[in-house]
């Protein structure tokens, strides 16, 4: 881990109870932000080799190509990678309220897909179920009252896609990001599109991190000039895990 990567957060360490009930996973090329969100999913891959048992995966991001008035499912029966077909959990999603659907916004957006890669080769076949959604600028309270409808208990996981700073020079999209991490930890919901891509979608958790005393937690801080880019213009990458608090 990099110098600049390792903040202090002013929180001890504390041991886990239960593994992370979700994730907040950058999504750029695999050469670029995989190494970060490899954090995330080894995090994963131990809960379930321990025996987490999940049934289903709330994924949510940004619409970085077509506008979303509120937040938007694919009303698609499958997602599809090469490593097979993902059933998409519609009953599940019946519990969320004021859903859009628009097959438009999520057709040519790769927020969602390049996580499927990773959750197919942790969970087992065919016995978890996706709920994919796509958000552009709703409110707090509004992301985050829909992910509380989803919430679920421990067979469901939330994985928030979203990328931190882009195309800023090496030092200044550091500085950057180690701040927006400050600011996820600390739940603040005010995030601006500077600063995540999928701002709307992680002030939605934050809010709500709030309302169920959520702790969130900073796993992995890069950006493309440490993996895989040159250092004139990067995109930050950030991994971060999500903790229910033990009653």
């Amino acid at each position: 881990m990099l110098e600049w990567a390792a903040i202090d957060l002013g929180k001890k360490e504390r041991s886990e109870q239960r593994p992370p009930k979700g994730f907040i996973i950058p999504h750029a090329g695999y050469p670029y932000s995989g190494p970060v969100a490899a954090y995330a999913y080894s995090k994963l891959q131990a809960a379930v080799s321990a025996g987490a048992s999940i049934e289903r995966v709330v994924l949510m991001g940004p619409a970085h190509r077509v506008y979303v008035p509120g937040i938007a499912t694919a009303g698609v029966d499958l997602f599809e990678t090469p490593l097979g077909a993902i059933e998409i959990d519609a009953h599940w999603l019946r519990r969320a309220h004021d859903l859009e659907v628009s097959l438009r916004a999520h057709a040519p957006e790769h927020c969602l897909e390049v996580q499927l890669p990773f959750l197919q080769c942790i969970l087992p076949k065919s016995s978890w179920r996706l709920v994919p959604l796509l958000v552009s600028d709703a409110a707090p309270e509004v992301v985050g009252s829909t992910l509380e409808q989803l919430w679920g208990g421990p067979e469901t996981c939330i994985i928030i896609s979203s990328d931190l700073s882009h195309y800023q020079p090496y030092e200044e999209a550091c500085s950057l990001d180690q701040e927006t991490a400050r600011r996820v930890v600390e739940l603040d919901d005010t995030l601006v599109g500077e600063n995540a891509c999928g701002c709307a979608a992680i002030n939605g958790l934050t809010w709500l991190a709030r309302r169920k005393r959520l702790r969130i937690e900073l796993l992995a801080l890069r950006n493309s000039g440490d993996t895989a880019g040159p250092r004139d213009g990067v995109v930050g990458y950030g991994a971060f895990a999500i903790h229910e608090e033990n009653p």
